[in-house]
């Protein structure tokens, strides 16, 4: 058949849905914003559909109250509708490490229907799976039907994107423009914890930057080196202006030389210009390029992530608020590990010194520490006290590599806020976390 003959309307794409099916949709931008937007107006006809998304963009109709016995929805990383909507008791989170989420969620269940985005079909027949390969590929080749959205906003990139119409069940043609990720500006702390990161980052070093106002200020302190490289997790705006800048090359990059390398895309329209078409970015497999043991070939690589909240032994929770869970592990241990097993690699999780709390009692928000001496209780623990490196405040940077717990928390406690060291202190010996000789 072909691409014509395989198009069909968002309704019979609607119709196809039938209670207990599993449905994986894409990640970020690459979510079948159609379907996802209206699969709530068949909710009387449905019941225990599971539907399996990732840092969803969608409106997330289908997330209220009303229709809990018609959807349970699992997702790899929560964004705010799951976080709002998790209360209902049918959204549950899937722990996981981003590069082994869809090899692993495979193992377990096999989706009945997977329905994502694409770019349009080019001249030889071949759609782009466009902004995100982090598992899209893998649950395509194993579902038992695939509707992709086809939209001529999305970018057409390379790399392991490109599939052929005759291995696509159905087509529906839209034309909503590409979700996208607001430009956060860095504020007066995200600047100075960008500034204490940058000095540590040297020419030709490769690259692996998160998203939010520290991953920005970042990339912004960065616009002097020389002959950077990109491995990322996620592609975004800021490392555009990088690469327009001529900060970043990728002709020192001892993997992919030349190549910006990335699993998914999510930023501003800036970004989805430049990777349209361009041979210099590719969009690969997750499996793959989230893999440790791929980002370790590397030489000189640098991960920077954020964190939530450290503890003085090091442990970093960077998902969850308490027993709450608020977002993802995302690649964070992969990407930090991975900058760790590198030749001359160097792994960075940064983080504001203190957060305001709304105290239960009073109601009224209290600044707290987020270098504290335990992390809350049952506190998701993202990165392993062991696989952490350097930990960043707006205070300075403390290198954990090697130490002993009573090294690090004397180095922790030199970056948190100066109003709370004395008193983080005090609790780690009442704790039996420290001794004075």
């Amino acid at each position: 058949m072909s691409y014509k003959e395989k198009v069909i309307t968002l309704e019979q794409a609607l119709s196809m849905i039938k209670s207990d099916m599993n449905i994986v949709t894409g990640l970020g931008a690459a979510e079948a914003q159609l379907i996802m937007n209206h699969i709530h107006t068949i909710a009387k006809d449905v019941k225990n559909v599971t539907i399996t998304n990732c840092l969803s963009m969608a409106s997330g109709e289908f997330l209220q109250e009303e229709y809990v016995d018609a959807f349970n929805i699992d997702g790899w990383f929560f964004s705010p509708p799951l976080r709002k909507a998790h209360k209902h008791g049918n959204v549950s989170f899937i722990p996981n490490h981003l590069h082994l989420a869809g090899w692993k969620r495979l193992a377990h269940v096999k989706p009945d229907l997977y329905v994502g985005s694409a770019s349009m079909p080019d001249e030889h027949g071949f759609v782009s799976l466009s902004t995100s390969n982090t598992y899209e590929a893998m649950m395509i080749e194993a579902a038992d039907v695939v509707i992709l959205e086809i939209n001529p906003n999305y970018p057409r990139t390379f790399g392991d994107v490109e599939i052929h119409v005759s291995e696509i069940d159905h087509f529906i043609e839209a034309d909503y423009k590409v979700p996208s990720l607001p430009d956060v500006a860095p504020n007066e702390k995200d600047l100075k914890i960008g500034a204490y990161i940058a000095e540590l980052i040297n020419d030709g070093d490769t690259l692996q930057l998160g998203i939010g106002g520290i991953p920005n200020a970042v990339a912004s302190a960065l616009k002097g080196k020389k002959d950077l490289g990109i491995h990322t997790e996620m592609m975004t705006s800021g490392m555009v202006e990088l690469i327009e800048c001529g900060a970043v090359t990728g002709k020192k990059k001892t993997l992919h030389k030349g190549k910006h390398v990335a699993t998914f895309a999510l930023g501003n329209q800036k970004l989805y210009d430049f990777i349209d078409n361009n041979p210099s970015v590719m969009i690969l497999n997750g499996k793959y390029v989230n893999d440790p043991a791929v980002i370790g070939q590397n030489d000189n690589m640098v991960s920077i992530n954020t964190a939530l909240e450290v503890d003085l032994t090091g442990q970093v929770c960077s998902e969850s608020i308490g027993h709450i869970q608020f977002s993802g592990t995302g690649g964070q241990a992969d990407t930090a590990i991975g900058a760790q097993n590198a030749k001359n690699g160097r792994s960075f999780i940064a983080l504001y010194s203190t957060t305001m709390v709304k105290n239960p009692v009073t109601g009224e928000r209290e600044e707290k520490s987020k270098i504290v001496p335990f992390l809350k209780p049952g506190a998701i623990v993202t990165l392993s006290r062991n696989d952490v490196d350097m930990v960043v405040t707006e205070y300075g940077i403390a290198h954990l590599r090697g130490t002993n717990v009573k090294e690090r928390i004397e180095r922790l406690i030199a970056i948190a806020h100066p109003d709370f060291r004395d008193d983080i202190l005090r609790e780690a010996h009442e704790l039996g976390l420290i001794f004075d000789k």
